[in-house]
């Protein structure tokens, strides 16, 4: 992989959750709430997933016209590598892939397929579990199957909250946790969860005039989206049903960052901690190059470029979840930052546990893989 890529990386999201569980509601609130961003989706079932025509005509090689004059890509799991190659074409414009797995799906098939993937365009973005509150005992089972999901997603989403009591809530969030122990989980109620968690706002020219999904303008006067669950409209009120938000961390450091003491932070990354993007400074054990990062849930990719001319060197990190502590975490990055004499310390060997992360290989992919 070419690191100058890395920057242009477009993320795929798996969104799995068996029938019922109201994963199309939620695709449908993130699309909504995009915030400006293009989003493609792949879904391998037909649902009630309103997007608009622009959004991949054109782009693929297949196509579907759904009832409410909806469009989507109908895919089966074997032509994946091929929808998301194309999809990340430049001419393409896409900032992010959703893939909606069909409610009896393997999503870890999925996400291997992605990972699999030598394509330099894309990168994993996190496979999301949606689980309905309600219906948890019954769903898991009738479909065993549900622990191993949980065990392997990097965000649950808890929805239909507004459904059961407190004590329920909170005697599902505890299975859950058991789980699923090293993914974040929100809770929900008509799949609002703050898209931050997903993606970034976009940036884009003030004459960028391109569209390819238009639900900001097509919902301007009223919402004619109906909840798949609950037969309603689902804006019917800001304040029937509100956001679970993140929590958000920056942390810029202008000392070089010890390799060995931000590896082993990185591989205990703490319950609630959803992604982690930005630029590493290792300082004399590669004064070359600087590391753009990318990790959500487990998934972790370090991908080394030369330092741009000019620029400040200094590690500027996000830290994106729900239920972190800000402080804990910044402070555990801090002791991550080499003082003193240490920073004049080349030791070679440091960089093997970053090195470990950076794709080039069989060997490393099937190393930093987390399935």
């Amino acid at each position: 992989m070419d690191p100058s890529t890395a920057g242009r990386q477009i993320p795929v999201v798996v969104l799995a959750g068996f029938l019922g569980s109201g994963k199309t509601t939620l695709l449908n609130h993130l699309l909504r709430r995009r915030a400006g961003n293009r989003v493609a989706v792949i879904v391998n079932d037909f649902g009630a997933v309103e997007i608009d025509a622009m959004t991949v005509a054109g782009q693929v090689g297949s196509t579907v016209s759904l009832g409410n004059g909806c469009l989507c890509c109908a895919v089966d799991a074997s032509e994946l590598d091929g929808y998301l190659e194309r999809l990340s074409r430049p001419a393409a414009r896409i900032d992010i892939i959703v893939v909606e797995a069909s409610g009896l799906a393997e999503p870890q098939e999925l996400v291997r397929m992605i990972l699999a993937g030598d394509n330099p365009s894309t990168v994993y973005g996190g496979l999301v579990e949606v689980v309905d509150a309600a219906e948890f005992d019954a769903t898991r089972e009738r479909h065993p199957e549900t622990d191993r999901h949980l065990a392997i997603a990097d965000l649950v989403v808890l929805n239909k909250t507004d459904r059961v009591t407190p004590a329920e809530h909170e005697r599902v969030l505890g299975v859950i946790a058991e789980l699923g122990p090293d993914a974040a989980v929100v809770s929900a109620s008509y799949g609002r969860i703050d898209p931050g968690l997903l993606f970034d706002p976009a940036a884009r020219p003030a004459d960028d005039k391109v569209r390819q999904l238009s639900f900001e303008d097509l919902r301007a006067d009223e919402d004619h989206g109906q909840d798949e669950d609950h037969g309603q409209d689902e804006d019917h009120g800001h304040a029937h049903h509100p956001h679970t938000g993140y929590e958000s961390l920056s942390f810029d450091e202008p000392a070089a960052m010890d390799p060995r003491r931000l590896m082993a932070f990185l591989d205990s990354r703490p319950e609630g901690l959803y992604r982690l993007k930005g630029f590493v400074d290792f300082g004399a054990a590669d004064p070359d190059n600087r590391y753009a990062v990318h990790a959500v849930g487990r998934f972790l990719r370090f991908y080394p470029e030369p330092w741009p001319r000019g620029a400040e060197r200094r590690t500027q990190l996000v830290l994106i979840g729900s239920g972190i502590d800000r402080d804990a975490l910044e402070k555990e990055l801090r002791v991550c930052a080499v003082t003193g004499a240490d920073s004049d310390i080349t030791d070679e060997a440091a960089m093997w546990g970053v090195l470990r992360y950076v794709r080039s290989g069989p060997a490393a992919e099937e190393a930093a893989d987390p399935v």
